[in-house]
Parts: C-alpha cells; sequence; structure tokens
C-alpha cells in the first residue's frame, strides 16, 4: 500500500523490527540483574541468598581480554562458515545447525518462559512452589547441580514446542517467521541474562571492535551478506514487509548479533543505575543510564534503516549502533560529572564483593572459622557440622581436626 509515494507496507516492518528489538533488550537487560541488584536496599534473608548465589553462578562475565579477543575469533568463525557455504554447498552445514539450534531452542524457549512466569508472579508467590534439585557427585567433587521449582517440570517441555514445530513441522509452520522469531527473542533474551560485561569500559572495547568487523566484512566483502542469507537458522529477527503481515513481499531482516552485543552494553547501564542507588540508599531507581542508551540503541537502528532504504543497499547495523551507544554513555557521565567514577566501576567486583560479604556474614551465624592449626589447638571450638558447612576446608583439614578434637577430649 502506497500513499503520495510512501510505502507504509515496508515502514511498518520497520516498526515491527524495531519494536522487536528495544523489546528483547530491555527484557534482557532486566533479566540481567541478579535478585539482589533488583532488590536495592532491600533485606535478604538466608534462603534469598543462597538462591542469589546460584543464580550469579549461571552468568559469564565478559573482560576486556575477551573484548580484544572477539572481533578475530568472530572473523574466524564467520570466513569459516563463508568457506564452507561457498565450496561444499549450505545444505549439510544448515542442517547440522539446525538440529543444534534445535536443541537449544528447546533450553532457550523453557528457560524465558520460566522467567516470564516468576516476572508474571512475582518473587514471593514463586518462592512459594517446591524447589526440587537435581545433584550429581563423584566422590567430594559436585559434578551438576540443577535447582528447579515445580511449574519448570511443565514450562520446560511446554518451551520445546517451537523448536521440534520449527525443524520437524508441516510445510505451514516449518521455518516460518513467528517460530524464528520466539527461538530468535528467547536467544537474545537468554544472551542478555546469562552474558555480562564486567565494566563500561569492556563494553567500549567491545563495540569499537565490532564496529570495524561489521564495516570490513559487510562493505570491504561479500561475506556476511551471503552467510546472512544463506544459512535458514533461527538468529534473527524476522518482520513481513505488509501492514497485513503477508509474504509476498519477504521479510525485512536483523541479526541477532546486532541486538546482543548493543544490548550487553545497555544492560550493564541497568546494572550500574541499580549500583549507584544502592551506594545512595535510595528507595527508587533512576535509570539515568539505562534510559539513555536505550534510547541511543532505537536512534542508531532508525538511522541504519534509513539509510537502507535510501541508498537500497544492506547496512552494518553496528556502524551506527556502536557510536550511539557509546557516546550516550560518555555523554551522560560527563554531564552528571560521573564519567570517572563510572568508567572505573566494575560490575563484577561489586558482585564478587557482595557474595563475600553474604559469605562472610553466613558464616559468622553460624559459628564457623577458619583458622591456622595453632588456633585449632587454642580454642577448640569447632564442631563436626560446622566443619563441613565451612567451604574453605577440604578433607584432609576436616580429618585433622577430627584427630585433634578427639585428643582434646581425651585430655578433659
Amino acid at each position: 500500500m502506497s500513499v503520495d509515494g510512501t510505502d507504509w507496507n515496508l515502514l511498518s516492518s520497520y516498526a515491527g523490527l524495531l519494536s522487536l528489538a528495544c523489546g528483547s533488550i530491555y527484557a534482557g537487560s532486566y533479566g540481567s540483574l541478579s535478585a539482589r541488584s533488583a532488590r536495592v536496599a532491600g533485606v535478604a534473608t538466608e534462603k534469598d541468598t543462597e538462591e542469589e548465589e546460584e543464580e550469579e553462578a549461571e552468568a559469564e562475565r565478559l573482560s576486556s581480554e575477551d573484548a580484544y579477543l572477539f572481533p578475530v575469533i568472530g572473523s574466524a568463525v564467520l570466513f569459516g562458515l563463508y568457506l564452507i557455504v561457498k565450496y561444499f554447498g549450505k545444505e549439510w552445514i544448515t542442517w547440522l545447525l539446525q538440529w543444534y539450534f534445535t536443541i537449544a531452542g528447546v533450553g532457550s524457549v523453557g528457560k524465558s518462559l520460566i522467567a516470564l512466569s516468576r516476572w508474571t508472579l512475582g518473587q514471593s508467590r514463586w518462592k512459594k512452589f517446591d524447589k526440587l534439585q537435581l545433584l550429581v557427585l563423584k566422590g567430594p567433587r559436585e559434578l551438576v547441580s540443577v535447582s528447579l521449582r515445580t511449574p519448570s517440570l511443565v514450562l520446560i517441555p511446554l518451551g520445546s514446542i517451537p523448536s521440534f514445530l520449527y525443524t520437524f513441522g508441516n510445510s505451514t509452520t516449518r521455518r516460518s517467521a513467528l517460530l524464528t522469531d520466539l527461538l530468535a527473542l528467547s536467544f537474545s533474551h537468554n544472551a542478555l541474562s546469562l552474558l555480562k560485561l564486567d565494566s563500561f569500559k569492556t563494553g567500549c572495547v567491545l563495540l569499537s571492535g565490532l564496529f570495524l568487523y561489521d564495516i570490513w566484512w559487510v562493505f570491504g566483502t561479500e561475506v556476511m551478506v551471503k552467510v546472512a542469507t544463506s544459512l535458514d537458522v533461527p538468529i534473527k529477527l524476522l518482520w513481513p514487509k505488509s501492514l497485513t503481515f503477508t509474504t509476498e513481499r519477504g521479510f525485512t531482516m536483523l541479526g541477532l548479533g546486532d541486538i546482543v552485543i548493543p544490548g550487553m552494553f545497555v544492560a550493564i547501564a541497568l546494572r550500574y543505575d541499580h549500583y549507584r542507588a544502592s551506594q545512595r540508599q535510595q528507595p527508587h531507581v533512576i535509570k539515568i543510564y539505562f534510559l539513555t542508551t536505550l534510547a541511543a540503541y532505537a536512534t542508531g537502528l532508525i538511522t541504519t534503516m534509513t539509510v537502507m532504504h535510501v541508498f537500497k543497499k544492506a547496512q552494518p547495523a553496528l556502524l551506527y549502533l556502536s557510536p550511539a551507544c557509546i557516546l550516550s554513555f560518555v555523554l551522560t557521565a560527563f554531564v552528571r560529572g560521573e564519567f570517572a567514577d563510572a568508567w572505573a566501576w566494575s560490575d563484577e567486583a561489586e558482585d564478587q564483593g557482595q557474595v563475600n560479604n553474604n559469605s562472610a556474614k553466613k558464616d559468622s551465624d553460624d559459628n564457623v572459622q577458619v583458622a591456622s592449626p595453632s588456633e585449632s589447638e587454642q580454642e577448640g571450638q569447632r564442631t563436626t557440622g560446622a566443619a563441613m558447612t565451612s567451604s574453605s576446608l577440604n578433607c584432609d583439614t576436616f580429618v585433622d581436626q577430627e584427630v585433634k578434637k578427639r585428643t582434646r577430649k581425651q585430655r578433659d
């Protein structure tokens, strides 16, 4: 439909893609908040602390060293896929990747459904459900530990439906845009929730490196476009070029990398806002850095779509998204006079410090004392249960303390 030369079908497609991308980053950013950060100034119970530590253990921090290597590794993987597609065909690599994403999609959609259910019910009501734990040990060493609330036993199988329909469904559902978007949004949400930048410095290094990476592989070669259009896997968002969602004109497309990479930067801005609120003991979080970087991302994506629409040529989105996100952070920090503090802040150090504080408090409550052998001989206050609950003591230390305790009893 075109009125006065305006292609509203195409514009609606851009708007739909923009809303999906921004919505995914918004949800993923809140998913990256630990329960400890989200609580800000609230009081935690021992049960809350244990669950928060389990949650933090799942997350992976991306350091500056990782950020420097990211474009190099990404280039090697991208060029490798290009060579396979060009010289061996796309069929078998597509088949292999589809199986991989089918299996990964089961866990990804299931985990997103659990997060959505927990958000809908609220933390307090969610924690009222029974907690099931699967623990696999090899001697004293823990090999596998999985904790689930009872609703998860239903939500995880339910999350497998999109993956199996995408791979094994009939001609109507197989690889449909709706299923592609469902799987891609779940991958994006979980990537933002579990993969976290450790500082703004790391974020700037990563965005700057991938800024050059995107320019080279899109403008300098055919590699990026060839791989993106050849592989039929759910690593992109699609929106039909139609107000009525018909697919005759095809789809506009946005790769998950253009969501997850800038999204990690937006997510750390939200965590920094929560950190500032906790330091100042504010009951409400003023999300100035989060809202600014999210608005900058939306502006950068609109700019990408505008240039692509005018010049009728694929654009490297990070060419516009990276400067937009970095400049929004730098300008906001300088205007507020907080740049030095924000640049020096480490999300990893803050979380580690909070975990150490919680562990110390827990040890104090349980009367667990980790001391040298000479102090143990003088005080003689450890019990078998306390020694077993202290994570810093190994089996040899525990046996040694038992011998000493029995010796003291004999002396008494």
